[in-house]
């Protein structure tokens, strides 16, 4: 998407939505829902979103009014996004498996209702007190994104014992996430006694930039750090790793199934779920501040078979008793 189309885009959406809130508001509340990701990539999501709000009582267009904003990587429009929907005093905003729009959001306002999914401690990163009683107006999930980086390092070290130089592929564009997989993965890598290279990337254009550079320096792998621009890339990273026989490891079963070798993560439905719940639980009446941030306790670890044949790998058979999944 052209730069001119999303901020035509970003204007439509605003004056749409000014419109659907003046009609709507004293009828039924409205819910911004912020992801980073790209419409294509998050059909499947907001489908588990609209089922934990369900869950709640509420269904969209009957009781509540849902807003989606799809960044698609554009993380330079948070600021006069957030700054309009706290003008217009929409009743909730939710950000899952975006530390950018979470941090926007928390920047924005502290009398909005926030409902977040971050990777990294949202301690750390300043949108809550602590877990138990984040104390503000924000709570949600921590899904341990960057904590499990070393092990879906591990996992892919398993599974190709012999390569020793990896590739990492990071968005600069997402810099706090950014920045927290380049120290883990260079931890790990030292830890398993592996070389790590690392490439930027926060376009099509970028990738395909950057994956001419693996051809350039010849890595064994590919380990694609978690990010939500990333994730709506998933046939764009199959089709070049396809081409380049490059064994990739990504962090959502999604990719994985597009072609990509293997995937470790927390379930996209588990989290998207979620954050529905607690977004309907503040609907109903309950505070941020005394709602627990959840930590994740279920990942899943599913290798394409099939990929992996056609880059004669031989996947051992401890690897294919531990997957979630595995696609033949």
């Amino acid at each position: 998407m052209r730069r001119r189309d999303f901020i035509n885009g970003i204007a439509g959406w605003a004056a749409a939505g000014s419109l659907a809130a003046s009609a709507q508001q004293s009828a039924m509340p409205v819910i911004a829902f912020v992801s980073s990701r790209s419409p294509e990539a998050g059909a499947a999501v907001t489908t588990a979103f609209r089922n934990g709000l369900s869950e709640l009582g509420y269904v969209e267009g009957q009781n509540v009014a849902v807003e989606y904003y799809w960044l698609n990587g554009q993380y330079e429009r948070l600021s006069s996004l957030m700054t309009d929907l706290v003008r217009r005093r929409v009743a909730l905003i939710a950000t899952p498996a975006s530390t950018p729009a979470a941090l926007a959001a928390k920047a924005a306002t502290t009398a909005i209702p926030i409902v977040f999914a971050v990777g990294e401690d949202p301690v750390a990163l300043g949108l809550v007190a602590n877990f138990a009683h984040p104390g503000g107006n924000a709570t949600g999930l921590n899904i341990f994104a960057f904590e499990y980086n070393s092990k879906r390092l591990a996992l892919m070290h398993e599974l190709l014992p012999k390569a020793t130089h990896y590739a990492v592929l990071i968005n600069p564009a997402n810099t706090v996430s950014a920045d927290v997989t380049l120290k883990t993965i260079k931890d790990a890598g030292k830890t398993l006694g592996l070389g790590v290279s690392f490439f930027n990337a926060s376009t099509p254009g970028e990738i395909d930039a950057a994956f001419a550079a693996f051809t350039r320096e010849r890595p064994d792998a590919l380990f694609i750090g978690s990010d939500g621009f990333f994730a709506g890339c998933g046939r764009q990273f199959a089709m070049l790793a396809t081409r380049d026989r490059m064994p990739t490891s990504c962090f959502l079963r999604e990719m994985a199934q597009a072609g990509l070798l293997m995937s470790y993560g927390v379930p996209n439905s588990d989290i998207f779920r979620q954050v529905g719940i607690y977004s309907g639980s503040i609907l109903k009446g309950a505070k941020p501040a005394d709602l627990p941030v959840l930590q994740s306790t279920k990942f899943e670890f599913v290798i394409n078979l099939q990929t992996a044949k056609s880059l004669d790998i031989d996947v051992p058979p401890t690897l294919l008793a531990r997957a979630d999944e595995v696609i033949e």
